[in-house]
């Protein structure tokens, strides 16, 4: 249904029972390898670091696979010989790439206008950046794709659950049961079809993406939203002294969330902060910039800038991408989620 990488076209591709209809999803599951010589106990190490794929695995560094405990230089060698035979690693022409991007499907925000300024709503398989200031409605958006994901292809969902890693305690389930109302859902099958962490540290919130690989290699998950992904990084890591170590770890971060993305074919939506821009004239329409530097500002394919427009209604700029022109729409904050803008 979702994919974003060539391995779609690979036979033997699991498949999962969605509602009604047969999801081809495009990963092999990491118990693959065991049929073609590598042991459990090696499979499980793998699974623990947080490869639960073939893809992860040919994804990763000999370097990464043997930092992983009792995984030798000889066996992460072997390990990856096997995973290039399941997932070959190679060019592709240009209309073979069309036609697997002709795959992915997006993701509804609630508001017709916001959805035509995206091409349709929220790309699976990438990463969305939204970053504003404080009551812009990044948290809003969020909780509405939680709901929006869950809906049939031909209503703009992705048929999938969702997950939530909140890092700033903004998650409101009691949001949720709103906006499954609005859209006709049985609000205890939304509920469930959440799932939700709470991460206090920049550390707990790389290892719940472990997790979180665990649990869509087993299920069907459409949408991971990290709300937000840098106000952990920036407490954790303070000053100037910091800020090489702080923008490595951020930067891993990204690339897990990119992988995921990728294996697994969901959309990835990270909330940012903002901050003051010291360059910027003080009398600049607005003079605030998103924090992370250039090492998200690269990690992320699409990015949205919302800031506050008059009364309900705010304002989503496309700030940068590789498929949409820069443009704008309005839309508005109800209690029901996001919605049209209103007049």
């Amino acid at each position: 249904m979702a994919a974003a990488a060539a391995e779609m076209q690979h036979v033997g591709l699991e498949q999962q029972q969605v509602g009604e209809h047969e999801v081809i999803v495009n990963f092999r599951h990491i118990s693959e390898l065991e049929h073609h010589g590598i042991n459990r106990t090696d499979l499980n190490k793998l699974m623990e670091a947080g490869y639960c794929t073939v893809e992860a695995v040919t994804h990763a560094t000999i370097r990464k696979l043997t930092d992983i405990k009792g995984i030798s230089d000889q066996k992460a060698l072997k390990i990856k010989e096997v995973a290039y035979k399941l997932v070959p690693m190679g060019f592709l022409t240009a209309a073979q790439q069309l036609e697997t991007r002709k795959d992915l499907i997006q993701l509804s925000t609630g508001s017709k206008d916001l959805d035509a300024l995206l091409g349709g709503g929220i790309e699976t398989g990438s990463l969305t950046e939204i970053f504003g200031e404080f009551r812009t409605g990044k948290t809003q958006l969020c909780h509405t794709l939680c709901v929006t994901s869950q809906l049939p292809l031909d209503q703009g969902g992705g048929e999938g659950k969702a997950m939530y890693i909140d890092t700033e305690g903004t998650f409101r389930p009691q949001r949720l049961v709103a906006i499954a109302e609005r859209f006709g859902l049985d609000v205890e099958t939304v509920l469930d079809n959440v799932a939700f962490a709470r991460a206090h540290n920049s550390e707990q919130q790389m290892d719940l993406l472990k997790m979180a690989s665990a649990m869509m290699s087993e299920d069907r998950y459409a949408l991971v939203v990290v709300d937000s992904a840098t106000a952990l990084f920036r407490t954790d890591y303070c000053g100037r002294g910091e800020l090489s170590e702080r923008q490595m770890q951020l930067a891993q971060f990204l690339r897990q969330l990119t992988r995921m993305s990728e294996e697994f074919g969901v959309a990835v939506v990270l909330t940012n902060q903002v901050v003051a821009n010291p360059d910027g004239m003080s009398f600049a329409k607005d003079a605030t910039k998103p924090i992370g530097g250039n090492i998200i500002a690269h990690a992320s394919h699409t990015r949205l800038r919302l800031r506050k427009g008059r009364g309900e209604n705010r304002i989503c700029q496309i700030y940068d991408s590789p498929t949409l022109p820069e443009a704008e729409t309005q839309f508005s904050i109800g209690a029901t989620g996001i919605d049209n803008a209103k007049e």
